[in-house]
């Protein structure tokens, strides 16, 4: 297992497989769906701007297999939405391979005591109950794969709680309870399930949490794909249940 942090993938390692990536239209989602179109994968590209992801599939189209656009706002999204995503992607490719929840938002760093509702509720449901709510409806579709690999981006908070990191902490916590439950549910199953810290990263997140932090000081996103790539690919096969790091 110490082997991911430095993975380098094979040519058309992930060549065949259906990865669905969600925040794919920036900082360590973007970076990821590029290596997984380069190394031969079909991505579903997920985000809630049209323009972005526009955008993103036109970069990618030409990179490797063309991707899929899927767009979708994790705060406002009802349930027949999610059971649409899911139909599409059933219609078009009979299955999936890959889930990588990346899409998160960061609220506010605040002390509980002043922390607004409205905010730590939004955050809580786009971290956590939307990845819920999207795993839900797609685990049929993993459970027609032959190898199939769930990621869940956790955070250096997601397991140890730290002062004014308020829901974003909570939500991440959460998170890695939602994947050692659901990694023990299908443990005789194809699918596997683990959650990756990715570590300080030069990203948009980043910057609003550390505002006065010198941005050369960071990793960027396209230094961190190796464990990622690991762990969506078949060279972690029968990997599951596990946090790994992507820095030390």
């Amino acid at each position: 297992m110490n082997d991911y942090r430095g993975y380098v993938p094979e040519p058309d390692c992930m060549a065949g497989r259906v990865v669905l990536v969600t925040g794919a239209t920036r900082g360590i989602g973007r970076a990821v769906a590029f290596d997984l179109v380069k190394c031969g994968a079909t991505v579903v590209l997920h985000g809630r701007n049209a323009a972005a992801l526009d955008a993103l599939y036109e970069e990618l189209r030409r990179s490797g297999p063309e991707p899929t656009v899927a767009q979708l706002d994790l705060e406002r999204a009802q349930g027949d939405e999610y059971l649409h995503l899911t139909e599409q992607i059933a219609a078009r490719y009979g299955r999936l391979d890959g889930l990588l929840h990346n899409a998160g938002v960061l609220g506010d760093r605040s002390p509980i005591e002043h922390y607004d509702i409205g905010l730590w509720q939004r955050v809580i449901h786009i971290n956590l109950n939307a990845a819920f709510i999207l795993t839900r409806c797609l685990l049929p579709l993993l459970g027609r794969a032959e190898d199939a690999s769930v990621v869940f981006t956790t955070s250096g908070v997601g397991n140890r709680g730290r002062a004014y990191w308020g829901a974003y902490s909570v939500s991440k916590f959460g998170v890695e309870g939602l994947a050692q439950v659901l990694a023990d549910e299908v443990e005789n199953t194809p699918i596997r399930v683990n959650c990756i810290n990715p570590g300080p990263a030069r990203t948009p997140m980043r910057a609003r949490a550390y505002p006065a932090e010198d941005p050369g000081a960071l990793l960027h996103p396209e230094a961190l794909t190796g464990p990622y790539l690991y762990l969506l690919g078949p060279a972690s096969r029968g990997v599951s249940g596990r946090r790994i790091e992507c820095q030390s």
